[in-house]
């Protein structure tokens, strides 16, 4: 015996195809991020998003941006992000050459930051330490060093 529907109207279907997707804009989130503490000079701020350990090791973040920073702080917005950890890393480009300027024993000399306000030990701190779960649409602050 085989089970046979009635033909929909196409507003019907319509209206049954945006239920079906509906959850789907919920796999998404905006993270609203905040930085403070910069320099109160005009600078250049750089964000990484990272989306897991391997990539904030190797360097590949999943977002980035830069925005300018005004009297030490700067807000940037990144939209669409999958649920999920991520670690954030940040540093206020001061002179300009878009980079993070180092001393020669490869201490940065420009102010940084990580999601969490994670701090490492002559290094920058692990994935773990600086990771935010983002579910759902989201704030959060960074200072920088």
């Amino acid at each position: 015996m085989q089970l046979r529907l009635p033909p929909f109207r196409p507003a019907v279907r319509a209206l049954c195809a945006a239920a079906i997707l509906a959850p789907l804009g919920a796999l998404a989130a905006d993270l609203s991020l905040s930085v403070a503490d910069g320099p109160a000079a005009d600078a250049t701020l750089f964000v990484a998003v990272y989306g897991d350990a391997a990539s904030y090791t190797d360097g590949k973040p999943v977002a980035s941006q830069t925005a300018p920073m005004r009297e030490g702080k700067a807000r940037l917005l990144f939209t669409g992000l999958a649920p999920g950890r991520y670690a954030l890393r940040v540093f206020a480009d001061e002179n300009g050459n878009g980079k993070l300027d180092t001393n020669l024993m490869g201490m940065p000399i420009e102010r940084y930051g990580f999601s969490n306000d994670a701090k490492g030990n002559r290094a920058a701190p692990g994935f773990d330490a600086a990771a935010i779960s983002v579910e759902a649409d989201m704030q959060t602050v960074i200072h920088l060093h």
